[in-house]
């Protein structure tokens, strides 16, 4: 594979703060690389040194003679004077972008629903931010820097985003590297994975599933002070183990491996349990919504939309932006009537919100975290266990120097945390989330979901990342056209009602030939094709078993050179030496076998 960049021990310090001292990696053509880390350790540091808006400290970063990079950053850099239609294809004629079958499937899939002639400056922050990112995209780049690309994504949106990804980026030419903390985004598009943490920038293998397996086993083997890491992300593991069979698809070594890890790890959480301790504090009645409708500005937001909420249901609500998942919320919270139906909430019901506005927080600006949280009880229950707020806080990711700082100088992530600790020492037993994964990064994501695990009320999610709804949720329904719709299938019988191929492609401007059209044709055109005969399937499945075998052969010889690195004497460097580059050669063949392994899957699944 090419080269196409490359940093050689940069190292990045400001005033304040060292951020990197000495880090090197590469992008070869191919690449596809998703950046995780927890918030204000680098990341997008990192993204602004590798695209060359930001000079490191020291070191250098090559790029190979010509390349074009392109950069999505989490600044507004659009000019609030044009239009949508000259902000995404500038003044190329009509004739030139309308024939082009990429820029067609960009203007459906991003920014369909917009008004082609509408001014820039007169969206909204996530209109705008699609704007950007189907300019972007539009442009050709050899490579792609994006800097939370589905922020503002809705969930078809994104899955459209990793669709377009993947197909760009299929032919092995060009690269991209993406900060995220939709998992799913990363398992969906990513080959590889950069964590960067504590000054470091550490290389896995794969998206977020391979990279929370690697992560585990590195953690087993540190030293005793990663052991609360370490069951944070066996938890973690738990899940992946345990959740969608899609994500499970590694080849049986792997799959045994990870078996082995979480053996005795319990369910990530007992429903029965929880369900008997959410009666005993809600009794029968929840909230009970009957034949309710809707309307705003003389549109019919929700029509004849029937939910009775059961005592302990978790339930995630998915729909496209702008379908009414906010006004759903509104009326089990009480804070709008429908217009006609009823609402009945039960008399036991105490009913919370985690809000995007973050209006918990409002009085408490000046007042250091230790005094807000200490004022409000001594104890919570969680998991049949009694926990002090400092031990609460320490399980959503605050150190205990953190507890002296002031509201008002959190960052994002940190005053998300503690809005939701605010709303738990409350202790509802009705808890309603809107979009809670704001600002939070991939570990407290993961330490949130371990908090509302052990919740014993109702839990009601909005979200567009799936991962979360799939994890924290045992029911999802969809707003769908006013109407809501239970959909035992998840995320992706949602997706695949909705037409996943035809992600936001509305009509995008008034031509004869719109954009919208272009990309439905091209999408139902693409739906075509054929499955294996009886033959090839045979062959397939014959392959693949035989790859099993010689898989679990290599990694048992693996094993056998790690032991005798155990054994060895580590005073003798050309034996050492000897034995790691037997260990290289196995991981070489590993690696190609699961290649290999992987390819012939893929086959028999098509």
């Amino acid at each position: 594979m090419a080269h196409l960049l490359g940093a050689e021990r940069v190292g990045v310090a400001f005033p304040t703060r060292t951020v990197f001292e000495s880090i090197s990696l590469g992008l070869e053509d191919g690449d596809r690389i998703g950046i995780v880390g927890r918030n204000g350790d680098g990341k997008s540091t990192l993204l602004r040194v590798l695209a060359g808006s930001l000079e490191p400290t020291s070191g250098r970063v090559t790029r190979r003679g010509g390349i074009r990079v392109g950069v999505l950053d989490q600044q507004d850099t659009l000019d609030g004077a044009l239009t949508v239609g000259e902000a995404v294809v500038g003044d190329r004629p009509e004739h030139e972008w309308a024939g082009d079958a990429r820029i067609r499937d960009l203007l459906a899939g991003l920014v369909g629903d917009l008004d082609w002639h509408a001014a820039v400056g007169s969206l909204s922050g996530g209109q705008r931010r699609r704007v950007a990112l189907a300019k972007l995209l539009g442009g050709d780049w050899d490579v792609l820097f994006l800097d939370e690309p589905t922020n503002h994504l809705d969930v078809q949106g994104i899955a459209w985003l990793a669709d377009h990804l993947n197909a760009r980026y299929a032919t092995g030419r060009g690269a991209f590297v993406a900060i995220t903390h939709d998992r799913w985004f990363l398992d969906a598009v990513c080959t590889g994975t950069w964590e960067v943490h504590d000054g470091l920038v550490e290389p896995f293998e794969g998206g977020y599933a391979a990279y929370v397996l690697q992560r585990v086993e590195r953690d087993r083997m540190a030293a005793a002070t990663e052991s609360k890491r370490q069951n944070l992300m066996k938890k973690e593991l738990a899940w992946l183990r345990r959740g969608a069979p899609a994500r499970t698809a590694k080849p049986k070594f792997r799959i045994e491996a990870a078996t082995q890890l979480i053996e005795d790890e319990p369910p990530v959480r007992d429903p029965i349990q929880l369900a008997q301790l959410a009666a005993t504090r809600l009794g029968k009645d929840v909230v009970d919504i009957v034949d309710a409708s809707v309307e705003l500005g003389g549109r019919t937001i929700l029509d004849d939309v029937t939910w009775r909420i059961a005592p302990g249901e978790r339930a995630g609500v998915l729909g496209r932006n702008g379908a009414g998942k906010s006004t759903l919320l509104a009326l089990i919270a009480g804070r709008i009537r429908p217009t006609s139906g009823r609402v009945k909430t039960g008399k036991t019901v105490k009913i919370a919100e985690l809000t995007q506005e973050l209006a918990e927080l409002a009085q408490h600006e000046d007042d250091p975290v230790r005094t807000v949280v200490g004022s409000l009880k001594s104890s919570y229950a969680s998991g049949g266990k009694e926990l002090t707020p400092g031990q609460l806080l320490e399980r959503l990711g605050f150190r205990p120097g953190e507890l002296s700082t002031l509201v008002k100088d959190l960052s994002g992530g940190q005053r998300r945390r503690l809005q939701l600790l605010l709303i738990l020492l409350d202790e509802p037993n009705v808890l309603i989330l809107d979009e809670p994964t704001n600002d939070l990064d991939t570990d407290m994501l993961a330490a949130m979901e371990d908090v509302l695990d052990s919740w014993a009320g109702c839990l009601i999610v909005v979200s567009h990342d799936r991962y979360l709804i799939e994890r924290v949720t045992d029911h999802q329904y969809a707003v769908i056209d006013g109407a809501l719709v239970h959909m035992p299938g998840g995320v992706d019988a949602y997706l695949e009602r909705s037409g996943r191929g035809s992600v936001g492609r509305a009509k995008a401007r008034p031509t004869d030939a719109s954009p919208a059209d272009a990309g439905a044709s091209a999408g139902a055109d693409g739906a075509a094709g054929g499955g294996l005969s009886g033959a090839e399937r045979r062959a397939l499945e014959k392959e693949a078993a035989s790859l099993d075998r010689r898989l679990a052969k290599a990694t048992q010889e693996r094993a056998a050179v790690l032991a005798r690195f155990e054994a060895a004497d580590h005073s003798d460097f050309d034996a050492l030496a000897a034995l790691q580059g037997e260990l290289a050669d196995v991981d070489a063949r590993i690696a190609e076998l699961e290649e290999q392994w992987l390819e012939a899957h893929e086959g028999l699944e098509a």
